[in-house]
């Protein structure tokens, strides 16, 4: 057949099997290609001027069709969750947390970070209404788009505003729509970083510090590190992303895809597979072991709210509504300018530098809805997981636990919504703060039974941590866990070297191990004696 061909066709079969020379020109590494494959600069249609935040979108939609019936199903739109194990449905505004209460009566101000404009209440929101889509939060690499504080997800436009002594000048639409691209840190660090109501309040291990983090804060995202993105883990297709705190992928027992394939999961596995230690060492081989049994994160995230910026670690609502001798309402602060009394929003306490706590964990998170029946005479689990030694399914996680006094309807045993942000003009009321009619307008508001009758209880929140991975030689060591006091103190239904003990198994230990030593003595001075004797 290559006679009938000609050494003709040998040639350049050999250049393409050497990597396609004759078919595509190399680019020089001084010319790297352009991440898109548009230059949306070039584009008439965003030209521009625009108005408002929809105009853009609807000139986005001309040419990206699909992306808006994509969006329209993404969580990041719908605010809503069916939990495929348990049938929970779970919406921003059936369940309570442990900071600012619910989005309920709130929405104009929680809203701002939804991936729409004109979220002021969710009865009078259009969901089908793509042109209320958001693009630009997402996709903005300019860091000049931002949005309104209480705007409802709308973007700074006209004239500048202040929030917590901070200016946001207007956004110029027009310049952030010619200069879109992919997502970052910095644009999925617009809300993710800043839930709860500040940087790095909510999550313990999400900050701003992540943003261009060192290798010692981060080994992941770190540009000198393996400089990921957060869609480098959080991969997925059809603006729908990986990685869920609803339902988490407490243990992963497939590992790595196909060769260089990734897996629609946001595990640590999918990455670095089920057995991470490549080295054949006793030590690697050991922890190899550990991994059917405890999370990733549980070894390599050795403490959160590390980088410098603190998380909260309690809220007290029932100190809420004091005031100062005066008789107004006022702030305290620590040395650090962060804010640990507010009339507005009562007591908080910040921490740095957290040592997680540790529980079984097995994925399944349901959550507290405002109509489920409480025990006050307890603390209340704003979120619950099961997760046990004994079920093969669980790994021992590290969390936050974001702990809270927050009020409830003393009558029916019920968590309740509480209105912080006022739509109208009573501006006294809303820096003074008083529960009851707080309670009442945002049970009103939610059509939720309110019996007028409220007490404080303590709550907790559970929020897995998996962020702020350092280098491997930062992470915990064999003895914190393997401790009578350790990090596993609590860890229930598992024997761990270290920290448990029965003296008459430990005698047992002892006199085998002083048996062996024996053994060894008495072999080694046989040899002794028997070589003395040959040597005479």
């Amino acid at each position: 057949m290559f006679r009938r061909l000609g050494l003709g066709f040998l040639i350049p079969a050999a250049l393409l099997l050497a990597g396609g020379a004759l078919a595509q020109p190399a680019v020089p590494p001084e010319q790297p290609l352009p991440e898109s494959t548009a230059d949306h600069a070039e584009f008439d249609e965003l030209d521009g001027p625009f108005a408002s935040g929809p105009e853009v979108t609807k000139a986005c939609l001309a040419c990206h069709t699909e992306a808006g019936e994509q969006f329209m199903h993404s969580i990041h739109w719908t605010w809503r969750f069916e939990h495929p194990g348990t049938g929970q449905v779970i919406g921003k505004r059936n369940i309570i947390n442990s900071f600012c209460g619910s989005i309920v009566a709130n929405e104009p101000r929680c809203t701002s970070c939804h991936a729409g404009y004109g979220w002021e209440d969710e009865a009078s929101f259009d969901f089908t209404d793509q042109t209320a889509m958001d693009c630009l939060v997402c996709h903005d690499t300019t860091a000049t788009y931002v949005k309104a504080p209480a705007g409802a997800g709308r973007p700074v436009l006209d004239e500048p505003v202040t929030h917590h002594g901070k200016t946001l000048e207007p956004v110029d639409l027009a310049h952030v729509a010619q200069n879109v691209g992919a997502t970052s840190a910095e644009t999925c660090g617009s809300c993710h970083f800043y839930g709860g109501g500040g940087d790095n309040v909510k999550h313990g291990d999400l900050s701003s510090a992540l943003v261009d983090p060192p290798v010692a804060l981060d080994v992941h995202m770190a540009a000198d590190g393996a400089d990921l993105g957060c869609t480098d883990c959080h991969v997925g297709s059809a603006h729908r992303w990986a990685g869920s705190r609803y339902a988490v992928e407490a243990r992963d027992p497939v590992g790595t895809g196909l060769p260089g394939e990734r897996r629609d999961v946001a595990t640590c596995e999918s990455c670095h597979g089920l057995r991470p230690h490549p080295e054949p060492t006793v030590t690697h081989l050991e922890l190899n072991d550990h991994v059917a049994r405890v999370a990733c994160q549980t070894c390599h995230v050795p403490a959160f709210a590390r980088g410098g910026h603190a998380t909260k670690m309690y809220w007290d609502w029932s100190e809420a509504g004091r005031l100062n001798d005066e008789g107004e309402p006022y702030v305290e602060t620590d040395a650090d300018g962060r804010a640990v009394y507010k009339t507005k929003l009562g007591a908080f306490r910040w921490e740095k530098d957290v040592v997680p706590t540790y529980r079984w964990f097995d994925g399944q998170v349901r959550y507290t809805l405002v109509d489920d029946e409480i025990d006050p005479e307890g603390v209340v689990p704003i979120n619950r997981f099961d997760g046990a030694a004994s079920d093969p399914a669980s790994r021992i996680w590290p969390f936050k636990a974001m702990g809270a006094t927050q009020p409830f309807d003393s009558w029916n045993q019920n968590l309740v919504y509480n209105q912080l942000f006022d739509p109208g003009s009573d501006a006294a009321f809303w820096e003074t703060f008083d529960f009851d009619r707080s309670i009442r307008a945002a049970m009103a508001e939610a059509n939720a039974d309110f019996s007028g009758e409220y007490d404080f209880v303590e709550t907790v929140m559970w929020w897995p941590i998996t962020h702020m991975v350092p280098p491997a030689t930062q992470s915990v060591t064999c003895e914190e866990c393997h401790a009578r006091d350790g990090r596993m103190a609590d860890i229930a239904g598992v024997y761990i070297p270290g920290r448990d003990g029965d003296r008459r198994v430990d005698l047992v230990g002892y006199l085998a191990v002083g048996a062996a030593l024996a053994g060894v003595g008495l072999h080694a001075a046989g040899r002794w004696i028997s070589a003395r004797r040959r040597a005479s």
